[in-house]
């Protein structure tokens, strides 16, 4: 025993997974920062106001995960390229992805006009809240190739390890973002009261001066002259078709993820405005998981790529599970918090006064429902960490086949059998999201073992002469 722990702590990757994950990390809170208050602001500004934030906070997140996730394949792509010693390939890369951003952001506003009344009409939800939900998804869709970009072009910096410029960009955007979505839902500070819409703006906003910050950090003589980020510009069809390749796949993973919560959320609005209320509140919660989850997934994913292009999987195999041990360290910390004290958090979204009468049912299935979400969260580390070894080795469609069947058969049709036809409840539909997780956790687990991700590239082999 004593041996395989000084073995451990010799080859372990706790520093390295830290300094790549932990700024990450800090990306994705800024994210979620601006996300939880958006939700804040809007809980206690109506309650028609939070009920169509998050479904059509989702349906346009959907979109621009599906888009973003293809464009930001591109750190993939650079963590192989520097990993193998070919600097001069990764300007190429990146200019790639900024050529798909050009076409996501026309698809984006193309969505915008012509998917926003029938996909909310479809979802039967009551005309006040439809109304509203309309105003948000198109205000985020149309301004959603600015968030598609700095997904693209985060990949110079964190396909590298360089993970902390990614950082302080978008700890700048968030501190751009809460002052503005206060001033423009509640009409302060000289600002017009535009509700929810000014929440869409004000997100909007920031993606546009995280761009704004990112592209002089990028584009300069040096980086030109190691990665050629100037020379590189020419479109290049085998490097634009590979991305496709292992881009596609690699971003329906999130995508049908999303779609999958995105159902989940719509099918709950049947239920009642209460459900509806108390879910959205306890998925903004649970984005104190999974925003972390995401950013440790995303750096073990750039560290994967880099051991495969020095040809040392090994190495990926200790930065795997030193990310695991340090995402599950902080996981069940917020457990402990989610578990033995959930009234603390949800009074954030309750507001003050009389008003918080009507609130009372929406706190207690708040509560319940966090012990679920506990569970869940557990296993989601699990997944989340392998998910992101196989993208970074590029094993992306095995991820896109099992989260496409799993998300069919675990919960979509569960919860809409068990809602449209046998009258189930709020309680039901959580669990299907359970069994639905830890199905990924069980797949995910089962293909990392298997190994063959450890002789994978999604770049060019070198030719034996």
């Amino acid at each position: 025993m004593i041996k395989i722990w000084n073995r451990w702590r010799e080859h372990s990757r706790y520093r390295e997974v830290s300094r790549v994950c932990i700024p990450l990390v800090m990306s994705m809170g800024a994210t979620m920062v601006m996300e939880f208050t958006d939700r804040v602001f809007l809980s206690n500004y109506s309650v028609n106001a939070i009920s169509a934030a998050l479904p059509a906070g989702v349906s346009a997140f959907l979109c621009m995960t599906f888009l973003g996730g293809i464009g930001g394949y591109v750190t993939v792509f650079i963590a192989q390229y520097y990993g193998a010693g070919k600097n001069k390939q990764i300007g190429i890369a990146l200019w790639q992805g900024l050529y798909f951003c050009l076409f996501a952001g026309v698809v984006l506003f193309t969505l915008s006009l012509v998917a926003t009344g029938p996909l909310f009409l479809l979802a039967g939800h009551p005309p006040e809240v439809r109304a509203l939900e309309e105003i948000y998804f198109n205000i985020l869709c149309r301004g959603a190739i600015f968030h598609v970009t700095a997904q693209t072009i985060s990949g110079f910096f964190t396909g590298r390890g360089m993970t902390r410029p990614v950082m302080l960009c978008n700890i700048i955007g968030m501190m751009v973002n809460i002052p503005l979505d206060y001033a423009l839902i509640y009409g302060v500070w000289g600002m017009p009261e535009m509700g929810i819409a000014g929440a869409g703006l004000a997100t909007v906003a920031s993606w546009v001066v995280i761009v704004l910050l990112l592209v002089p950090l990028i584009f300069t003589r040096e980086n030109d002259r190691l990665y050629h980020i100037y020379k590189g510009s020419p479109f290049n069809l085998g490097i634009f078709l590979r991305l496709m390749k292992f881009g596609i796949p690699g971003s329906l993973q999130f995508s049908l993820d999303i779609f999958a919560f995105t159902f989940f959320i719509l099918m709950v609005g049947r239920l009642g405005r209460e459900e509806l209320a108390a879910s959205n509140i306890v998925i903004a919660i649970s984005s104190l998981a999974f925003m972390p989850t995401l950013g440790f997934s995303q750096g073990i994913s750039s560290l994967v790529g880099q051991a495969l292009g020095r040809g040392r999987p090994q190495q990926a195999k200790y930065a795997t599970w030193s990310g695991i041990h340090l995402l599950l360290s902080y996981t069940l910390l917020l457990d402990f918090f989610l578990i033995g004290t959930p009234e603390v958090i949800i009074a954030l979204f309750i507001p003050q006064g009389q008003d918080a009468v009507g609130y009372a049912s929406v706190v207690e299935l708040c509560t319940h429902l966090l012990r679920i979400v506990a569970v869940y969260i557990c296993m989601d580390v699990f997944y989340m960490i392998f998910s992101g070894v196989l993208r970074g080795a590029g094993d992306t469609r095995f991820i896109m086949w099992c989260i496409g069947t799993s998300s069919l058969f675990c919960m979509l049709l569960p919860i809409y059998i068990g809602i449209e036809f046998f009258n189930r409840g709020i309680y039901y539909a959580w669990f299907c999201v359970l069994f639905f997780v830890a199905v990924l956790f069980v797949l995910a687990s089962f293909r990392y073992r298997q190994g063959k991700w450890q002789y994978m590239l999604v770049v060019e082999r070198e030719r034996k002469t």
